[in-house]
């Protein structure tokens, strides 16, 4: 089953409560809470003030987007990350694979990385929290060959990744590459860019966003897809890229040619 929903970084400069009441208005049923405005970890009031939202508003909270990169000297900084999604209510803490590519990565940083994620997970799983990567440029994390070697060498049970379209990758890369990882992606971040970092309307890539959902229905896992980078930040399209979230997910492919 996938859930459709929001990453509330989508909508840095809106209150919480702003945002959840707009996710809901839109028909979606959970929510990413960002470490870096939302759900600080070191201010549980506001953390607090997330959680309330979600139940005022009927949304569930899926994730907590944290900016942890395991870096030397960050582990420390977790079980304060842990605690904060404890109370946030969610299940899940989205983490970075350090702040350097895989090919520039020495093997010393990938292994402090793999470290750092390896305690990360261990804390994560005393909290009774799974973990994910972040699948993104300038991180170890930026191709899937990388991505999958980082979950094995890390080795931990409660850590998965997510996916989202790598830039300027063609529909047809971007899809084998979402095959590729198979089970071990536990959600998706859905926005169309094109070409580079240009902000397009989901619709403009109809072609992926159904190839991509066709993919999620042979999982056997339970994940969600969320919306993130809608076009000018603007709160006012969310209903309608909700709505274009929603076919995309309801799509059945075809007969084959």
């Amino acid at each position: 089953m996938t859930r459709l929903g929001l990453c509330s970084v989508t909508f840095r400069r809106l209150p919480a409560a702003e945002v959840a009441r707009r996710a809901a208005d839109a028909g979606l049923e959970v929510i990413e809470w960002g470490a870096d405005v939302h759900a600080p970890p070191e201010d549980p009031g506001t953390v607090r003030a997330a959680r309330n939202a979600c139940d005022r508003y009927g949304l569930t909270c899926c994730s907590y987007g944290s900016y942890f990169r395991a870096t030397p000297g960050e582990p420390a900084e977790f079980p304060a990350v842990a605690r904060a999604a404890v109370l946030l209510g969610a299940p899940r803490v989205r983490v970075w694979a350090g702040g350097v590519g895989s090919r520039a990565a020495t093997p010393q940083e990938r292994r402090g990385i793999v470290a750092g994620l390896r305690e990360a997970a261990a804390i994560a799983a005393d909290h009774g929290l799974e973990l994910a990567l972040e699948f993104h440029s300038m991180t170890l994390t930026d191709t899937v060959t990388s991505t999958l070697r980082l979950l094995d060498e890390v080795g931990a049970d409660n850590l998965r990744t997510y996916w989202q379209p790598p830039l300027d990758v063609p529909d047809a890369e971007a899809l084998a590459g979402l095959a590729a990882l198979g089970d071990r992606v536990s959600a998706v971040h859905v926005f169309s860019w094109w070409p580079g970092n240009r902000r397009l309307r989901l619709a403009e890539r109809a072609d992926l966003w159904a190839g991509v959902f066709d993919l999620l229905k042979e999982r056997h896992v339970e994940l969600e897809a969320l919306l993130e980078f809608v076009p000018g930040d603007d709160p006012a399209v969310l209903a309608r890229e909700a709505a274009t979230l929603r076919r995309a997910a309801a799509h059945r492919p075809g007969p084959p040619a």
